[in-house]
């Protein structure tokens, strides 16, 4: 059985990096992700670095382009990777807007370094299309040991996320294993993606567990939640403020924004403004709209009705910092209706941060979560907190929550407990190893039992290991 070194994502929910070693010359990299929240308070200085020996890795696999899933990649890099990067279609043109901003943030801004890492980053990416084998670059120096091809299958995660097959055959013995990494999945039913569908089978599985735990409401109840939410800022003459990610989140939610606004009749839906304040999430959106092609049956359908689910009447962009500080500064003095969608996902920076400082104290208006919030970071205390009306360390400074604070876990892009044993349970054949990771604690054991349990109702036999 082919072995796998953890590098993160093992035992929290952010870090992702796997090594899967083929032999003793040869292994693979799947994801190269940055640590966040208190996975990035136990490991804020090795996370800078690449502290494990990539002189046998073959090739970096990129299964999506969340900063916890590629933030480490500047670092793999000065390490002196330069093997292939494979990953989808729509990720190799998303990955370099990703990469620049991470180096903006935790690497340098000065133009020609970044210029020159993203020359050779783009040297370096190998962008494959779903569903075919890829044949894995062999280091010819010396005899190859073994055949090594991977194939990326859609995770409905978000644009151009994948799950990864990697296929392996033993030169010397002739053996054959295959392994599955699902990267993160997505949960049916999500806006604008293909729901994923299962491989075939596998040997081992590393399955991500981020809601073993939990069970997301559907897509009805959760666009009704949404509704709700935004109706009782309304109401309160407030600012619903958004934290979400600039890819994947921000656009599943324009996407059903515009969905309640052409539905509704009341006359404050139809001018209510929805505002990005980011532009990272404008450059997605961007892309997100040249990549229609790979959007689902009804996103397609509802194009070709005339409707434009990313580029609506009440929809604007704010660009530049200064005209972010006057629209914070206007929407907290004029209590005009507005719907405010802003990095970062998890209040652990970005320009969310000013909203939040300027609006959590008065009680017009309304925190909105539509992500899971990692523990350890002001997303998760305010999302705890909040409803009692506690307070939230931000920047040193606490601020009280007066805010109304809601959550809806329907609009994660993860897969939940059902989703995950399904992906299992739907594929020919079973793993006979499940390692699970991209979870917490209470969501790995939960998730661990039920699979426990399937197996034993189908009689067979699995190994459930945490990592």
């Amino acid at each position: 059985m082919l072995d796998i070194i953890h590098h993160g994502g093992a035992t929290g929910v952010t870090g992702s990096c796997h090594q899967l070693i083929l032999n003793q010359q040869e292994s693979l990299l799947v994801d190269c992700g940055l640590f966040q929240g208190e996975d990035a308070a136990e490991d804020s200085f090795e996370q800078l670095q690449i502290e494990f020996d990539i002189s046998t890795v073959k090739a970096l696999i990129i299964t999506h382009v969340h900063i916890d899933h590629v933030g480490r990649l500047p670092y793999l890099l000065a390490a002196g990777f330069t093997g292939p990067i494979i990953c989808s279609i729509p990720t190799a043109k998303l990955l370099p807007l990703v990469i620049e901003d991470a180096l903006k943030i935790g690497f340098t801004r000065n133009a020609q370094l970044i210029e020159r890492f993203q020359a050779q980053l783009e040297k370096q990416i190998v962008s494959v299309p779903y569903g075919k084998w890829h044949s894995v670059v062999s280091d010819h120096t010396g005899p190859s040991s073994g055949t090594t091809r991977v194939k990326l299958k859609r995770a409905g995660h978000i644009l151009g996320s994948s799950y990864v097959e990697v296929s392996y055959q033993d030169a010397a013995t002739g053996q054959k294993e295959r392994v599955v990494f699902s990267g993160d999945l997505g949960a049916p039913y999500a806006p604008l993606l293909p729901a994923p569908k299962s491989p075939h089978g596998c040997d081992q599985l590393v399955l991500e567990s981020t809601y073993g735990n939990r069970r997301h409401p559907d897509r009805r109840q959760r666009r009704a939640t949404l509704k709700a939410a935004v109706e009782q800022a309304l109401a309160n003459g407030g600012t619903v403020m958004v934290p979400a990610f600039s890819i994947g989140r921000t656009q599943e939610l324009l996407y059903e924004l515009e969905t309640v606004i052409h539905q509704a009749r009341s006359p404050q839906w139809q001018s209510m403004e929805v505002i990005v304040d980011s532009p990272l999430a404008a450059r997605f959106t961007q892309v997100y709209r040249e990549l229609k092609p790979y959007w689902d049956k009804e996103a397609q359908s509802r194009l070709r009705s005339g409707r434009h689910p990313l580029s609506f009447a009440n929809l604007y962009t704010v660009d530049s910092h200064a005209e972010h500080e006057q629209t914070v500064e206007y929407l907290a003095k004029t209590g005009r209706p507005a719907v405010v969608i802003a990095a970062s996902g998890m209040c652990a920076g970005g320009r969310i941060m000013n909203y939040l400082k300027a609006m959590l104290g008065d009680e017009r208006h309304q925190v909105l979560f539509v992500g899971y919030q990692g523990a350890g970071t002001p997303g998760r205390d305010i999302q705890q907190y909040g409803p009692q009306g506690g307070w939230v360390n931000i920047d040193g400074e606490r601020y009280d929550i007066k805010a109304g604070v809601s959550s809806i876990s329907g609009y994660s892009a993860h897969a939940d407990q059902k989703d995950l044993l399904n992906f299992v349970k739907r594929m020919r054949r079973w793993p006979h190893t499940i390692r699970l990771v991209h979870g917490e604690q209470t969501a790995r054991a939960a998730l661990k039992n039920e699979l426990e349990s399937l197996y034993h109702r189908k009689g067979k036999q699995v190994r459930v290991l945490n990592g």
